[in-house]
């Protein structure tokens, strides 16, 4: 193993280990213990709930991608993979993709390339979902985000930035457009696989049950974190915090492995936006973020001890 893949494996370890200490600078972690032994497991259940159907959802999902290759993979197996994919990804950030491949290849015998493929393509769904989230919090907080944009910065400064944002958008979209080596070919490859990707979906012959499953992986998503909030008694958000909340842990989630860390952190921060106390709103950031990582890591681990037992045949 090279440097470069050390450094890529230790680098969100060392990180997310700074970043639990200042979480837990923030709240003593006796007062953090009486959060969770205080807090109300109905409610965290069935936000795990609302979670074990979004990983069904997407597991089903997958044969739709499948299908036109000529793979009719068991429900089972789809859902083991899965689960699988998320267990590696808490340990080595974007490894599920290739182990949920691998799975499938040795127990479905689906070239390794084409269950990839299929894969990355979910992916580009899921970036369009995550993308329609924050432009639908955009719209619904748009009186909220513009209050707190000119409470603390200049409408004129807002103005010029905003401007200088759009032309430094197309000045860079021309150079996108005509590169044809180094970094900005590889953003032009990106934006048009990105394409190929969202009108491949248009043009599947199972696109509408596709579309469905993906907008219902999402909504479980977003249930499973308004779902929790009730947990911790007293603490109650709006539904644009929890929009921005819920946000702000899926982009942590995407910086170190799992969101360790980093999750509570960020959706303390965004629930502070609406005047939430930091105490409540750290502690339900490490609840939120144990449920999730706790059922990976059961569902998960159960799921590498199926795989064998399920297709001992195999």
């Amino acid at each position: 193993m090279d440097i470069k893949k050390i450094l890529k494996i230790i680098i969100p370890l060392i990180l997310g280990g700074f970043l639990v200490w200042y979480s837990l600078s923030k709240i003593s972690i006796d007062v953090l213990l009486g959060y969770f032994k205080e807090a109300n497991y109905s409610w965290i259940f069935l936000g795990l709930f609302f979670g074990i159907l979004s990983h069904l959802s997407r597991a089903y999902r997958w044969k739709f991608m499948l299908e036109p290759l000529g793979f009719k993979p068991k429900f089972t197996n789809s859902v083991l993979a899965v689960l699988v994919g998320y267990l590696v990804n808490l340990a080595l950030p974007r490894a599920g993709e290739i182990s949920r491949a691998t799975v499938m290849t040795n127990y479905e015998e689906i070239p390794f390339e084409k269950g990839f493929g299929t894969i990355v393509a979910e992916r580009i769904a899921d970036l369009i979902m995550m993308l329609s989230i924050v432009a639908i919090t955009l719209f619904v907080q748009f009186d909220f985000i513009y209050e707190l944009l000119t409470k603390n910065f200049n409408p004129t400064k807002i103005a010029i930035g905003l401007a200088i944002l759009i032309i430094g958008f197309f000045i860079f979209s021309s150079f996108v457009k005509k590169a044809e080596s180094g970094f900005l070919l590889k953003i032009k490859t990106f934006i048009t696989g990105l394409i190929e990707g969202v009108t491949s979906i248009f043009k599947m012959k199972n696109k509408w049950p596709f579309i469905f499953h993906t907008v219902f992986i999402w909504v479980m998503y977003v249930a499973m974190f308004w779902a929790t909030i009730p947990a911790i008694d007293g603490l109650e958000v709006p539904f644009g915090g929890i929009l921005i909340g819920f946000i702000a842990g899926g982009f942590s989630i995407a910086a170190t492995n799992g969101g360790i860390g980093l999750y509570p952190i960020a959706v303390a921060g965004a629930l502070a936006l609406f005047n939430i106390p930091t105490e409540p709103a750290t502690a339900f950031g490490w609840i939120m973020w144990t449920a999730q990582t706790a059922m990976i890591i059961v569902f998960g681990g159960l799921a590498f001890l199926l795989l064998p037992i399920v297709n001992k045949n195999k």
